[in-house]
């Protein structure tokens, strides 16, 4: 039977759709490793660094390239997303300017860097805009000779500074597809789990049903037997003490072969729908009441156990309401269905039943939805059995 989750204690693990997935190929240790590796070769190797003159601004755009840089661990939520275009733009700009105003130094690094993370952090088109910006700045400082360090460097490096975008662009498809894959997983494991919630009170609803169906009827028809008998010891009627002693006994004992009935039931068990009817028939006093039409097939467990709870509902009904009346039952094997039909005419003797639970037609009616049919339940109004109960149900299949 399926088990129901609880929440866990305090103090313990999450469960794990609680913890953040790691993305492949996204570890943040890696990308600070690179990031601190690039700001470090770079305060060893650009110059001139001042407090003046030129050493001062390669001092000013290192620095704006660091922050450029460093704010690639900025989580990815509205707010940096919103500002993101601003500070790679900004960041762009002081690479192509620390390649323009120092005289040696690995500050392209900065730009290879800074367009990688323009493709991961921004959407394709803006991406691809930004990243030939940074090319063509970077080039043309190289190319025209903008600054002192363009002797030393190819103008065709400062072009392919952007094409690092397309690795940025690739990790972050893999990004989006590793999440889809993650959030669809999810998804299904929450559906597997409602479930299993929704098996586990459909099964406790079939236990309540099959416990109604042994112990409320039983336990009513034995406590009327009793309540009889204690009626008649005062009249000193002992023979019909005696009589209705029996009937409690008898009671009793169909109690237990119900309970047996029960048992199967809950274990899944398949009864023989013919025996088990017959035999059901017989036991409420109503021998040879039972009618087969139609070509008998082997139905489903599922549907052979709740016709036979079925019927043992409406006879039991019958023995109670409608005491000493005749009764019938009907089993039709149709093309596409199986109908269950159980009549019984008006009472000969006193009603002296106690009120029932009252669940006994919605059972029914459960029952009968689970497996897709139709039942229906009202008076005989016409025929030998006028002013009686019928009940039908249809199940298809």
């Amino acid at each position: 039977m399926p088990t129901t989750h609880s929440a866990p204690p305090p103090g313990s693990t999450p469960p794990p759709e609680a913890v953040p997935h790691p993305v492949p190929g996204q570890d943040p240790r890696v990308r600070w490793a690179l990031t601190l590796a690039v700001i470090v070769v770079g305060v060893v190797t650009v110059r001139p660094m001042g407090v003046t003159g030129r050493g001062l601004a390669v001092a000013a755009l290192f620095a704006l390239c660091t922050a450029a840089l460093l704010a690639r661990g900025l989580p990815e939520n509205a707010t940096t997303q919103r500002f993101a275009p601003l500070w790679l733009t900004g960041g762009v700009l002081a690479a192509a300017g620390l390649i323009a105003v120092s005289s040696s130094g690995t500050g392209y690094l900065f730009a290879f860097f800074l367009a990688g993370h323009i493709g991961y952090r921004l959407e394709t088109k803006w991406a691809l805009a930004l990243a030939a910006l940074c090319s063509v700045l970077c080039a043309g400082v190289l190319y025209f000779g903008l600054g002192p360090g363009h002797q030393q460097l190819p103008w065709t490096l400062g072009l392919s500074t952007g094409a690092t975008v397309l690795v940025g662009i690739l990790n972050r498809s893999q990004r989006q597809a590793v999440r889809a894959v993650i959030a669809a997983s999810e998804s299904a494991e929450r559906a597997a789990r409602a479930e299993a919630r929704t098996a586990v009170l459909a099964e406790r609803g079939r236990i309540a049903r099959d416990v109604h169906d042994v112990l409320a009827h039983s336990l009513a028809g034995i406590n009327m037997q009793l309540e009889l008998t204690d009626a008649l010891i005062e009249t000193g009627d002992l023979e019909k003490v005696r009589e209705a002693n029996a009937k409690a006994h008898a009671l009793v004992k169909e109690s237990l072969r119900q309970a047996q009935w029960t048992v199967h039931a809950l274990r899944e068990d398949a009864l023989p729908l013919l025996e088990t009817l017959t035999a059901m028939v017989e036991s409420s006093g109503h021998r040879g009441a039972l009618t087969v039409t139609g070509t008998v097939r082997e139905l489903p467990t599922r549907v052979t156990q709740n016709l036979l709870r079925i019927a043992q509902e409406a006879l039991t009904n019958s023995a109670r309401h409608a005491p000493g009346g005749s009764a019938g039952v009907e089993l039709t094997f149709a093309v596409g269905s199986t109908t269950l039909k159980i009549r019984n005419g008006p009472g000969t003797s006193e009603v002296t039943a106690g009120p029932g639970s009252g669940m006994g037609l919605i059972g029914m009616r459960e029952r009968v939805a689970l497996l897709e049919g139709t039942v229906t339940a009202g008076p005989v109004t016409e025929g030998p059995d006028r002013g009686g109960w019928q009940v039908e149900a249809v199940i298809p299949g």
